[in-house]
């Protein structure tokens, strides 16, 4: 397997924005706003934002340094109205501390994987390509997706292909998996493919890959994609100020899931089932956010603007067909 350093130009060709137009319609940037893109990719939401008016800065985060180095080439041209971190959206907090910015206008976070790691950076997020089986979005640090393949045990491999990857036949890719490694270590996106698709017993054509869902789940283990989402988004809640928005893209049903609770509890609505919900006494103070469970901890910090989430127009689609499972939450700091 032979991989080569991506070139701007190549990234530029794969990258497209997802739900471009409605970001910017929900978001609506306008002069003096500060807006932080916590998952800068290529660049192409931030670009949009600053294109929006001379005086709107944004902060973009990315902890793949590699997207983020192409990024800054792309922005350079609007100077100090953009600055690059190289840091992971759940070091939002911290990094607007360490930069001194107080409460800002507007934050965006597309959980998505960018057309540049899958086309370019020869990271092994997809299957259509015969990669080394890596999937970090961080290069320089934690457990590549062979790691976990070729050292997890059966079970553990079945339980984290059906709890990441919500896919039913979990054991018997989990047992096929480690019957090959058995003969040969599992390091190629080629290989592992091949491996699912026997277990499943799926030759031929198909309308979504059979080993879409196993790969899905690697991805999230190994950046913990789920694990501190949650967390997040109350952060980036406190970091808005009063009427900033919160804007979040989601791809998959986990990612949703967490994002719709989280923005029903900041709304001020429990999300315990049933007995388990301790209401809270009322606050002492009207200044004060109202708690209303002690448990969950919802209170009444945001409104859901957005009853379901917005999905992308059939033309967006058919352009872009990564597009078709995106999903865009958007809630207002009260």
């Amino acid at each position: 397997m032979e991989t080569t350093s991506p070139t701007e130009e190549q990234a530029h060709e794969v990258h497209e924005p997802v739900l471009l137009a409605e970001v910017l319609e929900w978001l609506k940037p306008s002069e003096g706003m500060v807006i932080v893109d916590c998952t800068l990719g290529m660049g192409g939401h931030s670009e949009a934002l600053l294109e929006a008016g001379p005086a709107i800065k944004v902060i973009g985060l990315d902890r793949d340094a590699e997207s983020l180095d192409l990024a800054r080439r792309r922005l350079q041209k609007y100077g100090e109205r953009f600055l690059g971190i190289h840091a992971a959206f759940e070091d939002l907090s911290s990094t607007l501390a360490e930069l001194g910015v107080g409460p800002v206008d507007g934050i965006l976070a597309d959980l998505g994987i960018s057309s540049f790691q899958l086309e370019v950076g020869a990271r092994g997020f997809s299957f259509q390509k015969d990669e080394p089986l890596d999937m970090r979005m961080d290069k320089s640090s934690g457990s590549t997706a062979a790691d976990l393949i070729n050292n997890l045990g059966e079970q553990e491999l079945a339980d984290l292909i059906f709890e990441k990857g919500e896919e039913p036949g979990a054991r018997r890719i989990a047992r096929a998996i480690v019957r090959e490694r058995g003969a040969r270590r599992i390091e190629s996106t080629k290989l592992l493919s091949e491996i699912v698709v026997r277990a499943l017993r799926k030759p031929g054509r198909w309308r979504i890959h059979p080993a879409t869902r196993t790969f899905q789940a690697l991805r999230i283990a190994v950046n913990g994609e789920l694990e501190r989402l949650d967390e997040f988004i109350s952060s980036a809640i406190s970091a808005l100020r009063s009427r900033g928005r919160l804007m979040m893209i989601s791809f998959h049903s986990l990612e949703d899931r967490i994002v719709k609770t989280a923005y029903r509890r900041e709304s001020g609505r429990c999300v315990c089932s049933g007995r388990d919900a301790r209401p809270a006494p009322q606050a002492a103070s009207p200044d004060d956010d109202p708690l209303v469970c002690l448990r969950c901890g919802a209170s009444k910090r945001v409104e859901v603007l957005t009853r379901k989430p917005i999905r992308p127009l059939e033309e967006e689609i058919a352009r872009n067909p990564r597009s078709r499972s995106a999903r865009l939450r958007v809630c207002e700091r009260t």
